[in-house]
C-alpha cells in the first residue's frame, strides 16, 4: 500500500499509510509531524461534519480554509507526482484515521 507524507509548502504536516479500502475512499493510518498543530483545528472541524447539508455551505466553510492551505501529499516512493489536497483529492483525518479519495 502506499505511503504518503502530507506537506504545507516544506514542512511536514503528518505521514499516512495505507491499508485498506474502504471503497471509494483509501483506508490510512495518520501520523502527525512538526506542521500538524498549525492544521489540526481545521482537520478536526472537518471530522465533525455531519449530517445533511443540502445546499453545501457548511462543507464549503470548513473545507475552504482546508483547500486555502495549499496541502500536498507526496507518496514517499516518489513513482507518481504529488496530490493538491482538495483539487486532486479529498482527505478526512480524525484522530490517527485518515482517509482518502483520489
Amino acid at each position: 500500500m502506499t505511503q504518503w507524507r502530507l506537506l504545507r509548502g516544506d514542512v511536514l504536516v503528518g505521514e499516512l499509510s495505507e491499508y485498506g479500502c474502504d471503497q471509494p475512499f483509501f483506508l490510512a493510518r495518520f501520523t502527525p509531524g512538526p506542521g500538524w498543530e498549525s492544521v489540526r483545528a481545521l482537520f478536526e472541524a472537518w471530522a465533525a461534519l455531519k449530517g445533511p447539508d443540502p445546499d453545501g455551505s457548511r462543507t464549503v466553510a470548513v473545507v475552504k480554509p482546508l483547500q486555502d492551505l495549499e496541502l500536498r501529499l507526496a507518496p514517499v516512493d516518489g513513482q507518481q507526482p504529488p496530490l493538491q489536497v482538495f483539487k486532486n483529492c479529498v482527505l478526512r483525518i480524525n484522530g490517527s484515521a485518515a482517509r482518502l479519495r483520489y
